[in-house]
């Protein structure tokens, strides 16, 4: 049979064109598999040309799969044609690759026993194929876990609701609601580890550059976290190097978020010991600072074979971890993709059953403030605010009946008149109909949207008629808010909102009053000075000076119409410190004044001052309760 094909293959020009020029591998082999011919592309084998010449197709191939081969071989001498056959092939350094032959049977063409083989490599495209099924099949049981974690809060709301339709007593209550609010914060939680994980891969978050405190930052963080680590007897403690305690420009948010989930995960994963959140200075260059976080804990740890693996997306360490302990298994993911993004490095070190210890380094400038200018710098306003916040009126649009709830109860807390919009087109009806001081637009409605509403209500209005317009989206996207503002609104509120979130929008926009504002008498920087950043701090101190104020004010008016002036002299001492922690400067000198004059005998002046200084007292003590609230 060799003889009858070997002049076929020195003759035939057509054959001896495209096995020559072919770019592909291409081999005349016989019946039974010994190579004929083989154009010069068995180079990228290893081999020189026309060394393969004689030799059997099937030496050349892994012996464990010769078997199957010869089998798809044999199918093929039986047919004219066959397509996409694969094998491995051994390349002469040992390794394997993959192939695929498209073959044309000679007997069925030129009445000759052999096969033309054009063999093409699919090394990578097997590779490639096989890395897709293993993505797919981590993708699916990340979805399946997410399922679980969706439903299981999802279960535990809808179930406890049920249970707070009966008759039950308050402690019950107080329970169910409790388990509510836990069981959508887990939901919360994963739900925006999925928007932020999208969010981040699509290149669409952004980063704010604004001054804030390092001891507040992780102060905040670590009072998160304090009822968890407590319920399960874990000490938790924070340290922050005195080089690096101060004011520095950056997103704190998306610090405090990766923080989060590093001290997230510790928490889970750790049963007893301790957990330490550390901060201090890595390197500084000029005004740049290179901060080094640090999260320990004495938890499971990580074995070291899974530690290059912690921070793809949908990975954990084991998948039994979701089913043990929940979770998306996106919180590292998310981390380290903010840290980059940030131009900055996080690292892990971790041994199985001693704990772990993660840290982040990151690169922030300096505040031009200083510490104590920027703690003077905040002003009262932050526990002020609902003295500016003037009564308005507002247009609620929203069409779900859970969240128009939510909203109006809290635009009602803040005193505001609220009219309730159940989709678009009912907006537009009530907004030409009667002005408001401000829009809250939900964006996906049905009958109409938020986006043509806004359109046409700014469309309709007067000339100089510029009524804020507010989105409520579900979706946090920087495509979504640049819609919104295309569509004529002012700024956009992200769901699920808390009260602050929605309070801070709202001022932003609230109307100024044509009457001139009623100047202030309290001024709370000289407890915002003294306190580490502590809202909490500056409360107490508010709240006790309420307490005793009163008494204070009584005990003077009746000692001076007594005219009992060292009982006066007193009652003024003991609260003369007081009165400079809140602003009351000049009612301080008054104060001391009136001792001046107690304990020098002059009493003609004394009933007028403590009159001023009561009166003044009783006006600051009114503007204290509207701060307390």
């Amino acid at each position: 049979m060799r003889k009858s094909l070997a002049p076929y293959i020195k003759k035939g020009k057509f054959y001896q064109s495209v096995v020559d020029d072919g770019s592909d591998m291409v081999f005349v082999v016989d019946y039974e598999g010994r190579i004929l011919y083989h154009n010069d592309s068995v180079r990228t084998l290893g081999y020189q040309a026309a060394k393969l010449k004689g030799k059997l197709l099937f030496d050349l191939m892994p012996p464990e799969t010769v078997g199957d081969i010869k089998k798809k071989f044999a199918q093929s001498c039986r047919k004219p044609r066959a397509r996409h056959v694969e094998f491995e092939f051994l390349l002469k350094s040992g390794e394997r690759r993959f192939f695929e032959f498209n073959s044309i049977n000679l007997k069925h063409k030129e009445g000759l026993q052999g096969l033309i083989l054009d063999c093409r490599d699919i090394t990578e495209r097997k590779q490639l194929a096989e890395e897709l099924i293993e993505v797919q099949k981590t993708k699916d049981l990340f979805m399946a876990n997410v399922s679980h974690e969706i439903r299981t809060p999802i279960n535990g709301i809808v179930g406890m609701t049920t249970l707070l339709s009966q008759d039950l007593p308050p402690a019950d209550q107080h329970a169910y609601l409790t388990a509510i609010r836990t069981a959508a914060e887990n939901l919360k939680v994963i739900i925006n580890d999925i928007l932020d994980l999208a969010s981040i891969e699509s290149g669409k978050i952004q980063y704010e550059r604004i001054d804030f405190g390092l001891r507040h930052l992780l102060q905040t963080l670590v009072d998160t976290f304090h009822v968890q680590t407590m319920e399960k007897g874990i000490e938790l403690r924070m340290e922050l190097a005195q080089e690096v305690d101060n004011h520095f420009v950056g997103d704190p948010v998306r610090i405090n978020q990766i923080l989060t989930n590093l001290v997230g995960n510790a928490v889970k994963f750790t049963q007893k010991g301790f957990i330490a959140v550390r901060c201090k200075l890595e390197k500084k260059s000029g005004q740049m600072r290179h901060l080094r976080f640090e999260v320990e804990d004495s938890g499971i740890g990580i074995p070291s074979e899974k530690l290059s693996d912690i921070f793809e997306s949908f990975t954990q360490a084991d998948a039994s971890i979701t089913r043990n302990f929940g979770g998306t298994g996106l919180g590292l993911t998310i981390a380290r993709q903010l840290v980059n993004l940030q131009h900055g490095r996080i690292l892990v070190q971790s041994e199985a059953g001693k704990g772990s210890l993660f840290t982040v380094i990151l690169p922030l400038p300096l505040a031009r403030a200083s510490r104590s200018q920027k703690a003077a710098q905040k002003p009262e306003t932050r526990l002020n605010d609902i003295l500016a916040f003037e009564p308005l009126s507002i247009l609620l649009v929203e069409d779900n009946e859970i969240n128009r709830l939510y909203a109006s109860a809290l635009l009602k807390k803040w005193n505001c008149r609220v009219e309730i919009a159940e989709n678009g087109k009912e907006a537009v009806d009530k907004a030409s109909r009667q002005p408001f001081d401000l829009i809250l637009m939900d964006v996906q409605m049905p009958v109409m949207d938020g986006y043509e509403a806004t359109r046409i209500i700014r469309s309709g209005l007067p000339p100089g008629n510029r009524v804020p317009i507010l989105a409520l989206t579900a979706n946090a996207s920087v495509k979504e808010a640049d819609k919104c503002l295309d569509s004529g609104m002012n700024d956009c509120v992200s769901k699920p909102f808390t009260p602050e979130q929605l309070f801070r929008r709202i001022k932003k926009f609230r109307p100024i009053s044509d009457a001139p504002e009623k100047e202030k008498m309290i001024n709370l920087n000289y407890l915002v000075n003294a306190s580490p950043d502590d809202d909490t701090f500056v409360q107490s101190m508010v709240k006790a000076i309420i307490t005793n104020l009163p008494e204070s004010i009584d005990t003077i008016r009746k000692e001076t119409e007594r005219k009992n002036w060292m009982k006066v002299a007193e009652a003024v001492h003991r609260i003369k410190s007081s009165l400079k922690m809140i602003g009351l400067e000049s009612s301080r000198k008054n104060a001391a004044l009136i001792e001046e004059l107690v304990y020098n005998e002059r009493p003609d002046r004394i009933a007028s001052l403590a009159t001023d200084l009561c009166n003044d007292l009783q006006r600051a003590l009114t503007e204290l309760k509207e701060v307390e609230r």
